[in-house]
């Protein structure tokens, strides 16, 4: 039931969204000539590699620096760019992802495999499930960006502040994956782009639902500070 949802939805997806994506596409063109897709290699359920699809946001060869963290500040991001992830316009390609079977609309985010390749053995279980363009942490981190804006190692900062508890997020939802909770996360995503405090109520429901230790619950809600763990 779940790959048939994957399917079903993200043809839709495709179909009505193609509109959004031809004028994008061509936007991100016209600022610099350049594909505006930006092609990543990611790790595959169980292993391996895919190609993920993304609608290019930052300059081109930006990867190239060896920065894997984003911070809001970073200059790699072009002004469109901005415009893009703020209402999240580079996932729609990866609806082609998940139509392929590479991802899922719901699942713990794809990652490099230079970053893969630092998970502990209990970070492996990411990679029991298919990758996906949202799930809990996404909700929770949707704001990843600013929460490394200021820091002056991005990498560093995000393997301290949000790994712990993006993995662990990532690894609950693992545990519990269904339609019927894919259904709950997608509708919570779209609501984070709307109205991100009702949104983390709605994902720290989820969390108490599906048994997952107080201090996970507590981060969720992102009313205080993020300590480093």
């Amino acid at each position: 039931m779940k790959r048939l949802l994957d399917i079903v939805a993200s043809a839709a997806g495709l179909l009505v969204l193609s509109p959004v994506l031809a004028v994008i596409r061509f936007l991100v063109w016209r600022q610099d000539r350049h594909s505006p897709f930006y092609i990543a290699e990611r790790a595959a359920r169980g292993g391996g590699s895919f190609r993920m699809v993304k609608v290019r946001s930052m300059v081109v060869n930006a990867d190239r620096t060896g920065v894997e963290s984003t911070s809001a500040a970073d200059n790699r991001i072009t002004p469109l760019g901005h415009f893009i992830r703020r209402w999240k316009l580079d996932e729609i390609t990866q609806l082609w992802n998940v139509l392929k079977g590479d991802m899922s609309l719901v699942g713990p985010r794809p990652n490099t495999l230079r970053e893969v390749a630092k998970y502990t053995p209990a970070e492996r279980g990411l990679l029991a499930v298919r990758p996906g363009i949202t799930d809990l942490a996404s909700i929770v981190f949707s704001d990843e960006g600013d929460i490394l804006k200021d820091m002056a190692d991005p990498d560093d900062a995000y393997d301290k502040l949000i790994r712990p508890w993006k993995s662990r997020l990532g690894l609950l939802y693992a545990k519990n994956a269904g339609v019927l909770l894919d259904i709950r996360l997608m509708w919570l995503t779209i609501l984070a782009i709307l109205d991100k405090p009702k949104a983390l109520r709605g994902v720290g429901r989820e969390l108490v639902r599906l048994g997952a230790e107080p201090d996970l619950v507590a981060v969720a809600r992102r009313d205080r500070p993020l300590a480093p763990a």
